[in-house]
């Protein structure tokens, strides 16, 4: 890895542990929505770094966390709980930008959830950049 690319690959996971303290932060102020849509957040930062350090070329801009998975050849070495995780962020990054589905998304963030959410997130995060090297 070139040093460029080992630089792109430290920025998004830099942010990656940022986001994780924010959300921690959300979780205490009691803005659960917040809490999802920065786990969302940094599950797509922990694969965008994976993607640099495997692709080593910027990666596409999407916000969906599948296709961030399998263009950079890590969705083949996802476990079913990984894969349950991407299906239950995916409408968390909408809900943080659009009102119609901030009602729907808050029944289901609750403290305890959100709590949940933030530690699979955390470990997932960890396993991705660990995928990275």
């Amino acid at each position: 890895m070139t040093e460029e690319i080992k630089k792109k690959v430290d920025y998004w996971f830099e942010m990656v542990f940022y986001d994780l303290e924010t959300s921690k932060a959300m979780l205490e102020s009691k803005r659960y929505l917040y809490v999802g849509f920065f786990c969302h957040l940094i599950i797509e930062k922990a694969l965008k770094g994976h993607y640099w350090s495997k692709i080593s070329e910027e990666p596409p801009f999407t916000h969906n966390l599948v296709i961030l998975s399998d263009r950079s050849g890590l969705s083949k070495s996802l476990k079913i709980e990984q894969k349950i995780l991407l299906s239950e962020l995916m409408p968390l990054n909408i809900a943080g930008r659009y009102s119609h589905e901030k009602e729907e998304i808050a029944k289901i963030l609750t403290r305890e959830h959100c709590n949940l959410l933030i530690n699979r997130t955390e470990e997932f995060a960890g396993w991705i950049m660990k995928q990275s090297h």
